[in-house]
């Protein structure tokens, strides 16, 4: 078992991988930019390796400068988390050869499985459902103009490489392919490098289903079941859930089966997620696999108490999975909420800042993985993901409960963020009919009206840090939660 890790990450992630190093008698190394000098992850690291300028190309996506920082503290391995290099298969080669293991897929697996339209070959070639399109880049209008019929309108012209809905266009119609195709070709360039695009049948009101999948280097592969991912915004998830609302029992095994023969038939090892979408019909189809542990995996882990960052952590140190497919259950009902430093009432405008002060949830079942403390600043230079409330109860009723009580024990303060959206949205008939698709949060933005009297940032009327004394609450101040409500009790914050 490795003795140092380097965790090549910031925020929340970071704390959550160090805490696990730590439970193993690993000790962790954090990394940070001149932003995050005071950040949790920083002083929740055995060690941490400064990386200079915030922008991210000079620091969290410097390869040269994490694997130093590796090298220089003594690390075996590197974790990179999810998001910046965690998809990168240069990075990981690049690990490699400085001798250093990197705690993720293969490079060449990480590699084909970026490729989307590779991807869609290998699982087709598996006998796995995929998405009606085509199987190869193209640029040229007159091609990809034939196949746009052969498939139907409405199609989707997506970006081979990449994703994050980056190099993406919806096409309703044949006059509109070339303009959409030239778009999306552009885009695509610009962010991956790459400017092969493909077509996909664009499904009427998907829902989108992701399986956690498990793999080790002797040919043991597990999923840990599924979890519902339809609740997203600009293809940026917002709530996610497990059990999926939408599956029986015989379609979650068969989805559950095909998820293990994608990881099979693309030689996968450590954790990922194959991601289906369901059309109408409730029939499954391949999406893609994302090569990294997931933002949402806490779901996964409240429902099969398997913590998903050890199992990562032991594969790559070549050990095999300790229980096969039988071994497994999930029990009860998890949700988790996504809190990002983002204005719901302003079209989830970023709202970066300094964090005046945190209220976590806490009580039976609840879950706060947190990456800001009182003091910290928000920087306009990355992901502006906060937190994540998670929790687990016996069903989905009581699921949801706990969740819009948790949320409502929830405060971060000084910058805005989406908790009394996301209250509303848990709350929302629809949601607690299980009667979503990927379209369904526009559409419930587009009717929600913030609530004036809601104890917002805005609602508090001031700024905590400006309060040394009992200065008296404006007009405005509001704190309708009930006596013991988290936004009450900051009201006195400094007294």
């Amino acid at each position: 078992m490795f003795r140092k890790v380097l965790v090549a990450n910031r925020g929340e992630i970071a704390l959550r991988v160090l805490r696990t190093l730590r439970e193993m008698g690993i000790a962790g190394v954090a990394v940070f930019s001149d932003a995050d000098r005071d950040a949790p992850h920083v002083a929740a690291a055995d060690e941490a390796v400064p990386l200079g300028d915030p922008e991210p190309a000079h620091s969290y996506l410097d390869a040269i400068k994490l694997i130093e920082a590796a090298r220089s503290t003594g690390c075996e391995a590197i974790h990179p988390g999810y998001g910046f290099l965690s998809e990168s298969p240069a990075f990981a080669r690049a690990v490699r050869d400085a001798g250093l293991v990197f705690i993720g897929p293969p490079a060449d697996v990480m590699a084909l499985l970026a490729d989307k339209t590779a991807a869609r070959r290998v699982m087709a070639g598996a006998g796995i459902p995929v998405i009606p399109g085509t199987f190869e880049p193209a640029a040229d209008p007159e091609t990809l103009e034939a196949e746009a019929r052969r498939i139907g309108f409405p199609v989707l012209v997506k970006a081979a490489l990449g994703g994050g809905g980056k190099g993406m266009r919806v096409v309703a119609e044949p006059a509109r392919l070339r303009e959409a195709v030239a778009a999306a070709a552009s885009e695509a360039r610009a962010a991956f490098g790459d400017a092969g695009v493909y077509l996909e049948k664009r499904l009427r009101r998907p829902r989108h289903v992701e399986f956690q999948v498990l793999a080790d280097a002797h040919g043991g592969v597990v999923h840990l079941f599924e979890r519902e991912c339809s609740l997203q915004r600009r293809h940026q998830k917002v709530v996610e859930e497990s059990p999926s609302p939408a599956l029986d029992d015989d379609l979650r095994e068969a989805m559950g089966r095909a998820a293990v023969t994608a990881a099979r038939a693309a030689g996968y090892v450590g954790a990922g997620t194959v991601e289906f979408l369901l059309d109408e019909d409730g029939r499954h189809h391949f999406l893609e696999v994302n090569a990294r542990l997931q933002v949402e995996h806490p779901v996964t882990e409240l429902r099969t108490g398997v913590d998903l960052v050890r199992r990562q952590v032991e594969v790559a140190a070549g050990l095999p999975l300790p229980f096969r497919q039988e071994d497994l259950c999930a029990r009860g009902h998890a949700i988790e909420c996504r809190i990002y430093a983002e204005d719901p009432a302003r079209g989830f405008a970023p709202s970066p800042g300094r964090v005046l002060a945190v209220e976590a949830p806490a009580g039976p079942g609840v879950r706060f993985d947190c990456g800001v403390a009182a003091g910290t600043e928000v920087p306009v230079h990355y992901d502006p993901i906060l937190a994540k409330v998670a929790v687990v109860a016996e069903d989905r009723p009581a699921a949801i409960a706990r969740m819009r009580r948790a949320l409502e024990e929830c405060a971060i303060l000084g910058v805005a963020t989406p908790v009394e959206f996301l209250i509303a949205l848990v709350g929302s008939e629809a949601f607690r009919a299980g009667d979503v698709h990927t379209g369904f949060v526009e559409e419930f933005l587009a009717g929600w009206v913030p609530d004036s009297s809601a104890d917002t940032v805005a609602a508090l009327g001031y700024r905590l840090e400006e309060r040394s004394g009992a200065a008296p609450a404006r007009e405005g101040d509001h704190a309708p939660r009930g006596a013991d409500s988290p936004w009450r009790r900051l009201q006195g914050f400094g007294r």
